[in-house]
């Protein structure tokens, strides 16, 4: 994908042969590149390095629950950790952080700043409440999370302000359509790193990331399990023939989208079993079957209709 590299280890084999026709990574031998761990990455087009995994703590409840979430998926291998000043629990995830035993410049922290913050100099002040509560000297990832109407440009230049001031890393949007992203980099110095919106099987995005794509634009997935509805039957043919649960065929059929995942857990061993992706592929043909799931359904707020 033009802009965006992916960091990956080689493996070949029969069923890598089998990849040729779609990966685009494919070396002269014929061996299709796999992501090798949790700590694969994505270089987004400043050229800052984001784990391909990483864990959502939305719901997670401040205190002890995110915590300890915070402290299993470190354990596990992630350094990825995505919150948000609506979860309510900054201030967890930034002790977990603090005490995780793992040095800072090893992990990437995402944070957002919610709808009541809009504007140049309240993005401003939420940016450093946020800070405040995870303790954190710096941030790597600071995305808007809802595309509000008329307030996202002001806000977006206060983002282009920590960044260039090195407060952040990288800068993006969560939720973006596509008429969103073009209004906002019609107008911007910095165009949007990443793009966090509701991406699974019943709602695969392809116009928005085939748009995303063309402008070096790291697309995320929320929600990725949609929501714990992971009955579709296809998903458990699938499971069988892989030895895999339900959500790590979804989770692996992100990762060969080239779309960032974020599964949410607080239980150890589902954040555990999330991460037990990089050992298998699928297909191309089981890729496309999953893809053919879709039914543009969203368990999600749209877009372009939300009222908080």
């Amino acid at each position: 994908m033009k802009g965006l590299t992916f960091q990956r280890r080689i493996g070949c084999g029969r069923l890598a042969v089998q990849q040729r026709k779609r990966q685009p990574g494919i070396n002269e031998k014929g061996c299709a590149e796999m992501f090798d761990s949790l700590t694969s990455t994505v270089t987004l087009h400043n050229g800052v390095k984001m784990p391909v995994m990483g864990l959502g703590v939305w719901k997670a409840k401040d205190g002890p629950e995110v915590e300890s979430a915070v402290k299993y998926a470190v354990e596990a291998g992630y350094r990825s950790i995505d919150t948000a000043a609506a979860y309510g629990n900054e201030e967890g995830v930034g002790n977990a952080i603090r005490d995780c035993g793992v040095p800072r410049e090893d992990l990437f922290i995402t944070t957002k700043l919610w709808n009541a913050n809009h504007g140049y100099d309240s993005t401003l002040r939420a940016f450093d409440s946020s800070m405040k509560k995870l303790k954190l000297d710096y941030l790597n990832l600071y995305l808007i999370h809802w595309p509000v109407k008329g307030k996202y440009k002001d806000t977006w230049r206060a983002m282009e302000k920590l960044y260039e001031d090195g407060r952040i890393r990288a800068i993006g949007v969560c939720n973006f359509h596509i008429h969103h992203l073009e209004d906002l980099i019609d107008s911007a110095h910095v165009t949007p790193m990443v793009d966090q919106v509701e991406f699974h099987p019943l709602l695969t995005q392809e116009e928005l990331r085939e748009f995303c794509r063309r402008n070096k634009i790291q697309l995320e997935a929320w929600s990725p399990l949609m929501q714990g509805r992971l009955d579709l039957p296809v998903l458990k043919q699938l499971g069988e023939k892989y030895g895999k649960s339900p959500a790590q065929i979804i989770l692996r059929w992100d990762l060969q989208n080239e779309v960032v995942t974020i599964p949410k857990s607080v239980h150890k061993e589902r954040i555990i079993e999330n991460s037990n992706v990089f050992d298998f592929e699928l297909s191309d043909d089981d890729m496309e079957t999953i893809s053919s799931q879709n039914q543009n359904r969203r368990f999600g707020a749209d877009p372009d209709n939300f009222n908080f």
